[in-house]
C-alpha cells in the first residue's frame, strides 16, 4: 500500500468489499475467456490430445495476471509508474513470474500435466497482461470516481 493511505485507519464496510468484488471481479473473467477462445481456436488445443498445451497456456496466463493483480489493486495511483511496490514484493513477484514461465518448459512439465508453449504464444500473452492492466486500471479508476474510495 502507498504510505500516505496507511497513515488514515480505516475500517472496513462488508457492503463496500461486495461492491468491489461485483465491479472488479468479472474483469478477469474476460481474460479467462479470451484465453480459452485463443487456446481454442488460435492455438487448436481443442481436443483431448492437445491438454496439456491448453493447459500450459491457461497456467501461464491465470498465474501472471493474478500475480500483476496484486500491484493493480495495492495502490489508487497507476502501479510502476505513479507507485511502486516495495523491493521484496517486486523481488517476489518476477520470481513467480519467472517460474511460472519455465514449468512448462521444465523437467517438472509432465507431471504437472503440462507442455511447452510454442514461442507464437508470448506475443498473445503480452498482449493480454497490457489489456489486462489497462481494463483494471480503468476499471479501477472508475470505481473511485463512482464511489468516491478506494478499499
Amino acid at each position: 500500500m502507498d504510505r500516505d493511505y496507511l497513515r488514515t485507519p480505516r475500517t472496513w464496510d462488508a457492503r463496500g468489499i461486495g461492491r468491489f468484488m461485483l465491479v472488479l471481479g468479472p474483469t478477469s473473467s474476460v481474460f479467462d475467456i479470451t484465453t480459452f477462445l485463443l487456446m481454442w481456436h488460435v492455438f487448436g488445443a481443442d481436443s483431448e490430445l492437445h491438454q496439456a498445451l491448453f493447459q500450459s497456456g491457461w497456467f501461464v496466463e491465470g498465474l501472471l495476471t493474478q500475480t500483476l493483480v496484486v500491484h493493480m489493486l495495492r495502490t489508487r495511483r497507476i502501479p510502476f509508474l505513479q507507485s511502486r511496490a516495495t523491493f521484496p514484493v517486486l523481488l517476489m513477484t518476477v520470481l513467480v513470474m519467472a517460474v511460472g514461465l519455465w514449468l512448462p518448459f521444465s523437467p517438472l512439465a509432465g507431471v504437472l500435466g503440462t507442455q511447452a508453449l510454442p514461442m507464437s504464444y508470448f506475443p498473445w500473452l503480452a498482449g493480454t497482461l497490457a489489456a489486462y492492466c489497462l481494463l483494471t486500471q480503468g476499471v479501477k479508476s472508475w470505481y473511485i470516481r463512482r464511489f468516491g474510495e478506494w478499499l
